[in-house]
C-alpha cells in the first residue's frame, strides 16, 4: 500500500492529520499533501492548529490571522490567531457579566481575574481548539488538512472532550435532583433556577461542539491519521509509544511515513567519515522501523537539497510523497 493508494483507496476520509515529534516534518508533509489534492482537483482547506505554526514562511504567504487564504486554485491556507481568539473570549465573557448583573462597568477584581485567566497557558489551547471547531462545522472544502501540534498538545485535544463528558455529567445530575423541588420553590429560587440552567445550557453547547471535532479525530470512515517518523531511535521509540496512546483514543491510524532519509548509494562515493556513519546508522534504524511497523509504511521520503519553501519545492516534496500526478 502506499500513500497515493491510501486516498484513492478512501475517498471519504476527509480529514487529514500529520502526527508525530516536533521538527520531523509534520507541517511541510501537511502543505504537501494539500498541494497534492488541490492539483487532483479537490479543494482543500490546510490549518494549522500549532501556535508555533510555518504554513506561513512554507507558502511564502503572509497568511497568520487572515483566515482561509488561496495559496493556488483549490487550495486555501489558515494559522490560527489565538490571541484575537482569547480576547473575543475576553470581551464575551464581560458582556455576560454586564448582561446577567446590570453592571455599566467590570469591578475592578473581575478584570484583573479575567487578565490573568486569558494569561494561562490551557486558554490559549482552548481557543485555538474552538476555532478548529468552528472550521469544521462551518464545511465547505472536500478535504481538510490539520497541521497537528506535538503529540503531547494533541492527546490533550483529545482528552477535552471526555473532560467535559464527566464535569457536565456532575452537573446534569445535580440539576435533576434540584427539579425535585421545582414545585416548592419561591419565585426567586426560580430564577436562579433559570441561571444555572442557562449556565448547564451553555456548558451542553461547549460539550456539543467539542464533541464535533473530538468525534472527527476517532471517525475511522472519515479521518486518515499518518505518523511521521525518522530513522533515528529516539524517534522510534516516541513513535512508537504515542501510536500506543493514540490507539487508547481510538484515533484510526493510516500509516507511517519515514521522512529524511539519506541515499544510500552516497555510502559508495568519496564522501566524509561522519556521512557514511550517518548512512550506516540510518540503515540500521530503517531495518528498525520495517521491522516496528511491518507493512504500515507508505512513503520513504528523502531529504531535500534545502528547505521546502515556496510552490516549488512543495511540488517536489509532493512527487515525493505520492508519485507523479
Amino acid at each position: 500500500m502506499s500513500l497515493a493508494k491510501i486516498f484513492d483507496q478512501y475517498p471519504d476520509r476527509r480529514y487529514i492529520m500529520f502526527g508525530g515529534k516536533g521538527g520531523l516534518g509534520k507541517t511541510t508533509f501537511s502543505a504537501a499533501t494539500s498541494y497534492y489534492l488541490a492539483k487532483k482537483g479537490k479543494k482543500v482547506l490546510v490549518f494549522s492548529v500549532d501556535p508555533q505554526a510555518s504554513l506561513t514562511d512554507i507558502f511564502q504567504r503572509d497568511i497568520f490571522g487572515k483566515g482561509p487564504t488561496e495559496i493556488i486554485p483549490n487550495l486555501y491556507a489558515q494559522e490560527i490567531d489565538a490571541d484575537h481568539r482569547v480576547k473575543e473570549y475576553q470581551d464575551e465573557i464581560r458582556q455576560k457579566i454586564r448582561t446577567m448583573y446590570g453592571m455599566e462597568e467590570i469591578p475592578e477584581e473581575i478584570e484583573s481575574y479575567i487578565q490573568a485567566a486569558a494569561a494561562e497557558p490551557a486558554m490559549e489551547e482552548s481557543a485555538i481548539f474552538d476555532e478548529v471547531v468552528d472550521i469544521v462545522v462551518k464545511g465547505g472544502y472536500d478535504y481538510y488538512v490539520y497541521d497537528l501540534v506535538p503529540l503531547g498538545h494533541a492527546l490533550y485535544y483529545l482528552s477535552m472532550a471526555s473532560v467535559y463528558d464527566a464535569w457536565i455529567g456532575k452537573i446534569t445530575g445535580l440539576r435533576q435532583q434540584m427539579r425535585e423541588y421545582d414545585q416548592v420553590a419561591a419565585v426567586i429560587q426560580r430564577e436562579k433556577e433559570l441561571d444555572e440552567d442557562a449556565i448547564l445550557n451553555e456548558l451542553l453547547y461547549i460539550k456539543d461542539r467539542i464533541n464535533k471535532s473530538s468525534g472527527i479525530l476517532t471517525d475511522k470512515a472519515k479521518t486518515a491519521f499518518f505518523f511521521v517518523v525518522a530513522a533515528e531511535e529516539m524517534v522510534i521509540r516516541d513513535t512508537v509509544k504515542a501510536a500506543d496512546l493514540f490507539a487508547k483514543f481510538d484515533v484510526p491510524l493510516s500509516g507511517y511515513i519515514i521522512n529524511r532519509v539519506l541515499p544510500s548509494e552516497l555510502k559508495h562515493q568519496n564522501i566524509p567519515e561522519y556521512l557514511k556513519n550517518r548512512i550506516l546508522m540510518q540503515e540500521h534504524y530503517l531495518e528498525v522501523i520495517d521491522k516496528e511497523f511491518q507493512g504500515q509504511i507508505l512513503a520513504s521520503v528523502p531529504e531535500m537539497e534545502r528547505d521546502v519553501t515556496g510552490l516549488e519545492m512543495i511540488d517536489k516534496m509532493a512527487r515525493a510523497m505520492f508519485g507523479d500526478f
